[in-house]
């Protein structure tokens, strides 16, 4: 297995698209959700666990860059081989690809359910994953510049969604967001933390990293991303608590959903049956990105196809989505899927960081 890998021009992207991926993979149906968990834990001061989330996050970034930048193009799986050798380094990496099928399978079960319950009571499990994952195995087929111009177009049209808040965002009580700095410090630590699912996403770049043409000019797109999701994030969340009192946003499941359907117009009864059903193309990115990330990784560190990974991960999703109906199996998924991130993602880099700077340190010594 080759540690750095030459990439065919064709095969390139520039730079500034890594702003649309990240920004597409970290928006997903864990915002829909997200609002309460952090308010019901923080309150008023949800923002400040945001705020705290995004600096730590950024850390994360510059963390995972500087791996990076300590080789000439090599990915995760490459610098694992090349760090811990080839049998711990492709267990490690396999860690990986299943953090991205964990996370894939998660959104795909959460979306149905959400659709099951504002939508279609009675729609078939089975027959709404095999449409998602017909789409997924399309986009996937066409290549990784077909995966990253869906996320750049998909990923701005999908910005009108957030255009109807406008109306509770006028109609927001000051007093909800009152008094502030009252939440104690640990709660505020372990608001950040529930943010972590959110904004999970950005460790895509670790395996993107390769295919970048310009890979001198990364650090903007990705410290920009981030920002925006941190934004967005900021704002629904202050919405929300500004919005609907405690008591609603506790018995609620997806907040963010029920903003869409207190709103009324006069050609539409049911606002929020068509953000549910446009939702999609915010996650169909979200997902194609994940599962190219699966596939790459199988044939990175097995010399498995990807067609071939793609498949049988499409199938194995197929078959497994109609046992996961219920909703406190659904979040089992989402929470096995937040642990592994928090440690995969906002501990694990900060582990590998030393080791790779340690190691490319004594290989210079011998030298």
């Amino acid at each position: 297995m080759d540690i750095n890998i030459k990439i065919k021009d064709n095969l390139q992207i520039q730079a500034f698209y890594i702003f649309f991926v990240v920004v597409s993979i970290q928006i997903g149906v864990g915002l829909i959700g997200f609002p309460r968990l952090v308010i019901m834990e923080t309150l008023q001061d949800s923002w400040i666990s945001i705020l705290i989330a995004y600096a730590y996050i950024v850390c994360v970034l510059i963390a995972m860059i500087l791996i990076l930048k300590q080789y000439d193009s090599s990915d995760i799986f490459g610098i694992h081989v090349d760090i811990f050798g080839k049998w711990v380094g492709k267990l490690i990496g396999m860690v990986f690809i299943i953090h991205f099928a964990i996370s894939m399978f998660s959104v795909l079960i959460t979306y149905i359910e959400i659709v099951r319950v504002f939508i279609f009571p009675n729609i078939s499990i089975f027959a709404l994953s095999f449409l998602i994952l017909c789409l997924v195995i399309y986009s996937v087929l066409g290549g990784i510049r077909v995966i990253v111009g869906v996320c750049t177009v998909l990923g701005i049209y999908s910005n009108w969604i957030f255009l109807p808040l406008i109306q509770p965002t006028l109609q927001i009580d000051l007093t909800h967001l009152q008094p502030l700095f009252e939440t104690p410090l640990p709660n505020l630590l372990e608001g950040a933390k529930l943010s972590g699912y959110s904004f999970l996403g950005f460790e895509i770049i670790l395996v993107l990293y390769p295919f970048i043409k310009n890979k001198k000019k990364i650090t903007f797109p990705l410290f920009l991303a981030t920002s925006w999701t941190t934004i967005i994030t900021l704002f629904i969340t202050m919405v929300v608590m500004g919005y609907l009192s405690y008591r609603e946003i506790s018995i609620e499941q997806w907040v963010l959903l029920i903003l869409y359907k207190l709103q009324t117009f006069s050609f539409i009864e049911r606002f929020d049956f068509i953000i549910v059903a446009s939702w999609l193309i915010i996650i169909i990115p979200n997902m194609i990105i994940l599962m190219w990330g699966i596939t790459y990784g199988m044939k990175r560190m097995y010399k498995i196809p990807q067609r071939y990974t793609l498949y049988i991960a499409s199938l194995i999703s197929l078959a497994a989505s109609p046992f996961f109906y219920e909703h406190f199996l659904i979040q089992k998924v989402i929470n096995l899927s937040a642990q592994l991130g928090f440690w995969l993602v906002y501990v694990y880099p900060f582990i590998l960081l030393p080791i790779v700077l340690i190691k490319k340190r004594l290989l210079e010594n011998r030298k």
